[in-house]
């Protein structure tokens, strides 16, 4: 499968009937007045989407326009890896690593197979995460993107092997990396295996750092578990979207835990930016700019002319 295949969707239709015209007179001459039913029209399924925050109903049209950025209440959307490249990358450009890696379900855990086949089917990527290589405003950089709607954005041993190949190229090319998170944490049906891939990825982030190299992570919403406590806060710079919520365990589990409530606006970027874990809240509509400008300051590179 290449690259530019994810991008191929087909089209669904909903079949919708319309609503009959009400009767002006509903009873003529001792007979009822029955009006005749319209045909039923099919119109393209999910024309509108309802921002989950604030209830407003737009067009996908208009929201994909305004990079899944609510128009009412600033909500961001989740997006997919294939969505986020598109979005970061010069002109959506983008040379792929590890294409071709997928889990062999080392474990033999009971319908992990069937799950993960599902995922494949319904994302069309093998994996949670996408890596390779790009420019952004002409400055070349490797970065890894995780996707959510792959089993939840699981740290897995694929996961893992890829984001930590993608951290080598960085560290062989002296180039500078870019991870974007997202996660529900490591993924159980691996176990041991995936738990390992936190040292794995902090060891090779440990030796990108001893050779100078730059590490930005942007955090993005939901970002928790295995992830959160290993590479995804391991940054030069750590970012986050606005809203983001992102921890090493859920507020549920920890007010159930110490038995207090805690703030409304707990583990959300805002509230880990004036806890001092994180350097910057960025909008989405200021994402591409704000890692260009971080890429300028650190880079000795020429700026490479976008399709050159």
């Amino acid at each position: 499968m290449q690259f530019k295949d994810l991008f191929q969707k087909k089209r669904k239709y909903a079949t919708v009937p319309s609503t009959s015209r009400p009767l002006q007179n509903p009873v003529v001459d001792g007979q009822l007045d029955v009006p005749e039913e319209r045909p039923k029209r099919e119109i393209p399924e999910g024309l509108m989407n309802k921002c989950p925050r604030c209830g407003t109903i737009q067009y996908n049209k208009e929201l994909d326009k305004n990079l899944k950025v609510c128009t009412a209440c600033d909500y961001h959307y989740k997006l997919n890896a294939v969505e986020r490249i598109q979005m970061i990358m010069d002109e959506g450009q983008f040379l792929e690593y590890d294409s071709d890696m997928a889990s062999e379900d080392p474990l033999d855990f009971p319908d992990y197979k069937a799950k993960y086949a599902k995922s494949v089917d319904a994302t069309g990527m093998r994996d949670a995460v996408i890596t390779g290589e790009g420019t952004i405003g002409g400055y070349r950089a490797v970065m890894a993107v995780m996707s959510f709607d792959f089993m939840g954005g699981s740290l897995g041993s694929v996961v893992g092997e890829k984001v930590t190949n993608a951290i080598e190229q960085a560290v062989e090319k002296k180039l500078p990396l870019l991870i974007f998170s997202t996660s529900g944490g490591a993924r159980m049906h691996e176990s041991i295996l995936s738990l390992m891939q936190m040292a794995k990825t902090s060891a090779a982030l440990a030796r990108l750092n001893e050779q100078g190299g730059l590490y930005i992570s942007v955090i993005t919403d939901p970002t928790f578990g295995g992830v959160t406590a290993s590479f995804a806060t391991l940054g030069d710079y750590i970012i986050a979207e606005p809203g983001a919520s992102f921890g090493f365990t859920g507020r549920r589990v920890i007010e159930q835990t110490i038995r207090q409530k805690l703030p409304d606006n707990f583990q959300t970027a805002e509230f880990n930016l004036a806890h001092g874990q994180l350097d910057l809240v960025t909008h989405r509509k200021e994402m591409r700019s704000t890692l260009s400008r971080l890429l300028a300051m650190h880079s000795l590179q020429e700026v490479t002319e976008v399709g050159s």
